[in-house]
C-alpha cells in the first residue's frame, strides 16, 4: 500500500516517520503542529560494517517528525490504536491514506522496516525523550522572560553561595549546548565539562525548595492580620524569585539530561532504554517534590485566606491583602507548574468584602437573637411614648407660662 507512515509514541510525544511528503501529509490532515525528529542521528548507532550501511540506507528513506502530546492531540490519534512494542514504555501503528478517503486509516500488518530494527526504535525513543524535554526547556525560558525583572539580575541578587555556584554551572550547561548544536554529538571531552554538574544544580533545588517552605511557615505561624499582611505580601515578592530559581534549576537538570542520552547514544547504545526509564523516573520524581513543596505554600496561604475572612470586619483594609496576597502567589505556582507540566486545580480565594460581612453578622445575629431585638423593639417603642409624653407635658407647660406672662401684662397696664 502507498502512503505508508509509522507512528511511534512514548507517552509524552508522538513521532511520524515515512516518506517526507506523506508525513506532512498526514501532520496536515489531522492539523498536528510537529518539530524535525533528526532521524538522520540514529546513524552512530550502529558504527561503521555492512549493519551501518543497511542501516544507513533505511534511515535516509525516512523523514521523521515530533509533536508533544496534549490532552487534545492524544485523543486525535488514538483512532490508530497504537500497540505496545518489545522496547519499554514506547507503542507504534502503520497508517495508510488509500484513494480518496480523507482520513488516514490503521493498516493491519506487521510493522515496517523501521520498527523491526530494535536498535533504531531505542534510539528513536531517546531522541523524542531529548525532544520533550528540550520542548520543556523552551517553554521555562518563556515563563522566566515573563518575570518583571529578567531572570539573571533575579538570580545575580541572590547572595546566596548555593545559588551563585549554580550560575556557574549555567554557564558551563549552556557551553556545552552550545558545542552540542555544532558537532551534533556529546563527546566525552564535551562531556567532562558538566558530568559533576548535577550535584550542584541538586543543591540549588534542596535550597529554593527550603526557602518556600520557611515562607510557607512563617505564614503559618501569623495570627494577627497586621501580621499576616505583612507576611503574605513578602511571600508574594520572594516565593516569584524561588520559583525563577527552580524553574532555572529544572531547565538546567533537562539540559543535562539531554546531554547524558546523546552520550549514551553515542558510547553504549545498548543502555539507551534502560537510561532513558531511568532519566525518566528521576524527573518524575522531581516534578513530584516540587509540586509537594509548592503546594504546602499555597495550603499556608489559603489558610491565612480562611483567618483574613474570619476577620474582615474588624479589618477591612489589612484582610483583603491577605486574600490579594495570596491569590498572586497561587497563580504564581500555577503558572509554574503548567510550564514544568504539574497539574494544578487551585481556584483563587475570593476576598470577602466589608459590607457582605456586616450583612452576614447582621443576619447572624437576627437570627440568634430575635428575642432580644424583641425586645429592643418593645423598648423603644415605649421609648417613643415616654418621649412623646414628654414632649407633650413640656408643650402644655411652655404655653400655661406663656399665658401666665401675658396675664401679668394685662394686669400692669390696667392698673396704670
Amino acid at each position: 500500500m502507498d502512503n505508508e507512515i509509522q507512528l511511534i509514541s512514548d507517552g509524552d510525544g508522538l513521532a511520524v516517520i515515512g516518506n517526507a511528503t506523506d508525513v506532512e501529509r498526514f501532520l496536515l490532515s489531522e492539523g498536528l503542529p510537529s518539530k524535525d525528529l533528526g532521524v538522520q542521528r540514529l546513524k552512530s548507532v550502529f558504527g561503521t560494517g555492512a549493519a551501518a550501511a543497511q542501516a544507513g540506507s533505511e534511515i535516509a528513506a525516512n523523514s521523521g517528525r515530533w509533536m508533544k502530546l496534549t490532552k487534545e492531540s492524544a485523543q486525535r490519534v488514538k483512532k490508530f490504536g497504537l500497540t505496545e512494542t518489545k522496547t519499554p514504555g514506547i507503542s507504534h501503528a502503520m497508517a495508510g491514506k488509500p484513494g480518496s478517503i480523507k482520513s488516514w486509516l490503521q493498516i493491519e500488518k506487521g510493522a515496517g522496516s523501521f520498527l523491526t530494527n530494535p536498535a533504531l526504535l531505542s534510539g528513536a525513543a531517546g531522541i523524542m525523550a531529548q525532544l520533550a524535554m528540550q520542548q520543556t526547556m523552551d517553554e521555562i525560558t518563556d515563563y522566566l522572560a515573563t518575570i518583571d525583572e529578567k531572570v539573571d539580575d533575579v538570580l545575580r541578587a541572590q547572595k546566596d553561595a548555593v545559588v551563585a555556584r549554580m550560575i556557574g554551572v549555567d554557564l558551563l550547561v549552556e557551553e556545552t549546548m552550545t558545542i552540542r548544536e555544532q558537532v551534533g554529538r556529546v563527546s566525552e571531552v564535551t562531556w567532562s565539562k558538566v558530568q559533576a554538574a548535577p550535584a550542584t544544580i541538586a543543591d540549588t533545588q534542596a535550597y529554593a525548595l527550603r526557602q518556600l517552605d520557611a515562607l510557607a511557615e512563617k505564614v503559618e505561624r501569623k495570627t494577627k492580620i497586621g501580621d499576616l499582611a505583612t507576611t503574605a505580601k513578602e511571600a508574594e515578592s520572594k516565593a516569584q524569585e524561588w520559583l525563577a530559581v527552580l524553574a532555572r534549576c529544572f531547565q538546567l537538570q533537562d539540559a543535562i539530561a539531554v546531554l547524558e542520552l546523546d552520550r549514551v547514544l553515542d558510547a553504549a547504545p545498548d543502555e539507551l532504554d534502560r537510561h532513558r526509564l531511568g532519566l525518566r523516573a528521576a524527573r518524575r520524581n522531581r516534578l513530584d517534590l516540587i509540586a509537594r513543596s509548592t503546594e504546602r505554600l499555597v495550603a499556608r496561604m489559603d489558610a491565612a485566606v480562611g483567618t483574613a475572612n474570619a476577620k474582615v470586619l474588624l479589618n477591612p483594609i489589612k484582610s483583603p491583602a491577605v486574600v490579594q496576597s495570596s491569590n498572586q502567589v497561587a497563580s504564581s505556582i500555577q503558572d509554574f507548574h503548567g510550564r514544568l507540566g504539574i497539574e494544578s486545580g487551585r481556584q483563587s480565594s475570593d476576598a470577602r468584602r466589608w459590607v457582605d460581612a456586616a450583612t452576614e453578622a447582621r443576619d447572624k445575629a437576627l437570627e440568634t437573637g430575635a428575642k432580644s431585638v424583641d425586645a429592643a423593639i418593645s423598648l423603644g417603642n415605649e421609648t417613643l411614648d415616654r418621649a412623646s409624653s414628654v414632649t407633650g407635658k413640656l408643650s402644655s407647660g411652655i404655653a400655661e407660662r406663656a399665658r401666665r406672662l401675658l396675664g401679668d401684662e394685662e394686669e400692669r397696664d390696667a392698673d396704670g
